[in-house]
This record gives structure tokens, C-alpha cells and sequence, in this order.
């Protein structure tokens, strides 16, 4: 018999003991029922065309997300935290998905402009700005502070990921001093949502994610992207079953965060 067989017979014998002791038994416990381990996934927010179809995935096949949200632009029209989306959110916390900041405008850190100082530039060419420390806060505060409109019994995680996940060491240290830890993902947990269908067809990012995925892996992808054409929510389903099958589970991110 194996040391893990023995700890699971042993333990319901060894629980009055530990809570006297206010201890926990020194070798980690495995679950049954996630043989292989957890998984975190994580959406950002993106063009949402696939939103509904996502969320009803998810529900069916009971997973919860960590969703990073920005005031994006989306195929409605409307920005993604704007009041046409807030029924969509407010659905997402009921269904225990939790949420964290993804900065306001979307903008990417380009470089540091001296201590406490850090170079923000839109994709679009909207603009550029360079943050200090309350215009940092500022920026990761903003969608948490529309979101809270929209859903105010949201979870929200003290975390953030910057666009694209593109960060600078003064941003980093910026965040740190508003209370948030930066989140990326793991090598392996980059679904490739984001790429070119023609280059990246959704077979192969399946394949991938399903051979490759392994233990405490942080996974990454959007409600949509516009330029995909076959949208990555095709195979989507798929790829969550075949790793829960793996003995898989999914779980949100701890406060702390993952590394």
C-alpha cells in the first residue's frame, strides 16, 4: 500500500488529534477526485463576441474562473463594463467566478520615465500618458469601481494583469504600493485565443493545451477576439473535458495569486 493510500485511511482516525494540536498533517493530501491536480483559469476581457457561449460552457461543465476585466471596446457597440454588459457580470459573481482589475483603458506599459513613473500607450494610438503612483491607482481602481455598479456581491481578487501581459519593473513596484500583485500565466496555460486562426487553427491549440496542461498550471483567454476567425469557443468544451478527464480541476485564484 502505498504512503498516500495509508494517509487517507488514516485520516479520519488522525483529525480529533490534529485539531487538538492545531496542526495538519505534514504530507499533502491528495484529492480523489482531482487526481491530477488544479487548474486556474483566467479570462480577460477582449471583444466579447463569444461571451454567452463561454459562460454557458463554463456552467455546464462546472468551472470557475478568475475573470480580469478592462473597459474595453466590444462587438456590441458598447465598452465591456459599460450598462449593456452589466447583467452579464452580475450572472458571472452569482455564479461564483471571481474577478480582478486588467487596468481601465487597456493601454500598454511601454517603459519607465523615472522612480514612481511609468510610460502608458494605447494599441490604437489614442494616446499616450505617463502614470504616477495615484494615476497608477487610478487606472487599476477604475474597472473594479464600474464592475461594482454592475455587481456589487463581486469577489474581487487583489490582483491585476497588465495588457497583453506587458509589464515594467517601475509598474510592478507602482501596483504593489495600490495593494495589487501582478498575475500572468504559465507557459503552458497560453490557450492562444489571441492568435491567428489560419496560423494557429483551433486543432492544434486543442491538442496542445490538452497534451501539455499540467498541475497548477495558470491558463489565459478571452471572451472573443475579434481578428480570430474561428473563434477559439469552438473547441473550447473540449479541451475543459478532456482535462477534467485527465483528473483535472478547476478552481479560481487564491488572493495571493500563483506564480
Amino acid at each position: 500500500m502505498s504512503g498516500i493510500s495509508r494517509l487517507r485511511l488514516l485520516a479520519p482516525l488522525l483529525a480529533p488529534l490534529l485539531a487538538l494540536l492545531g496542526g495538519a498533517p505534514a504530507v499533502a493530501q491528495v484529492s480523489p477526485a482531482c487526481p491530477s491536480g488544479t487548474l486556474y483559469l483566467t479570462i480577460d476581457t477582449g471583444w466579447g463576441r463569444e461571451a454567452e457561449r463561454i459562460a454557458a460552457i463554463l456552467k455546464r461543465r462546472d468551472v470557475r474562473a478568475t475573470l480580469f476585466v478592462a473597459n474595453e471596446p466590444t462587438h456590441t457597440g458598447e465598452r465591456s463594463l459599460g450598462p449593456g454588459w452589466a447583467a452579464f457580470w452580475r450572472a458571472r459573481a452569482a455564479e461564483g467566478h471571481v474577478f480582478a482589475t486588467h487596468t481601465d483603458r487597456h493601454w500598454y506599459f511601454r517603459g519607465d520615465a523615472g522612480a514612481g513613473r511609468t510610460r502608458y500607450v494605447s494599441r490604437t494610438r489614442e494616446g499616450e500618458e505617463v502614470l504616477d503612483q495615484a494615476a497608477m491607482c487610478r487606472e487599476l481602481a477604475r474597472p473594479i469601481e464600474r464592475l461594482r455598479e454592475a455587481a456589487p456581491d463581486a469577489t474581487v481578487l487583489p490582483l491585476w494583469r497588465a495588457p497583453g501581459g506587458i509589464t515594467t519593473p517601475g509598474a510592478i513596484r507602482m501596483a504593489e504600493a495600490c495593494g495589487l500583485r501582478h498575475q500572468g500565466w504559465t507557459a503552458n496555460g497560453f490557450l492562444g485565443d489571441e492568435l491567428s486562426s489560419e496560423a494557429h487553427p483551433n486543432r492544434a491549440l486543442a491538442d496542445r493545451a490538452i497534451r501539455n496542461v499540467r498541475d497548477g498550471e495558470v491558463l489565459v483567454m478571452h471572451w472573443g477576439i475579434r481578428s480570430r476567425r474561428d473563434p477559439y469557443a469552438n473547441v473550447l468544451e473540449e479541451v475543459i473535458a478532456s482535462l477534467q478527464s485527465r483528473g483535472f480541476c478547476f478552481a479560481t485564484l487564491p488572493p495571493s495569486g500563483r506564480r
